[in-house]
């Protein structure tokens, strides 16, 4: 079973790499640019087949190792 993972700085967090894509993409001619917010992607695939097992699996990793929870949410897609 595949797990996909998003990871975002809470809001509130600065976002210095963000800040400087943004700046970046409006030295490129792109206007109208308010925000950009950076975060990761991970994909797992586990040798699961229960959803409910794999997400709680996933949730836990998360909380342990692939967010700092303290300035990170993530989300989690089990499929």
């Amino acid at each position: 079973m595949k797990a996909r993972i998003h990871i975002t700085l809470k809001n509130g967090v600065l976002d210095p790499q963000g800040k400087a894509v943004a700046h970046a993409l409006e030295s490129l001619g792109y206007a109208g640019i308010n925000d950009v917010r950076q975060g990761k992607y991970i994909e797992i695939d586990l040798a699961k087949n229960d959803a409910d097992t794999t997400r709680e699996t996933v949730e836990r990793m998360c909380r342990d190792l692939l967010a700092n929870t303290v300035i990170e949410n993530f989300t989690v897609e089990v499929g």
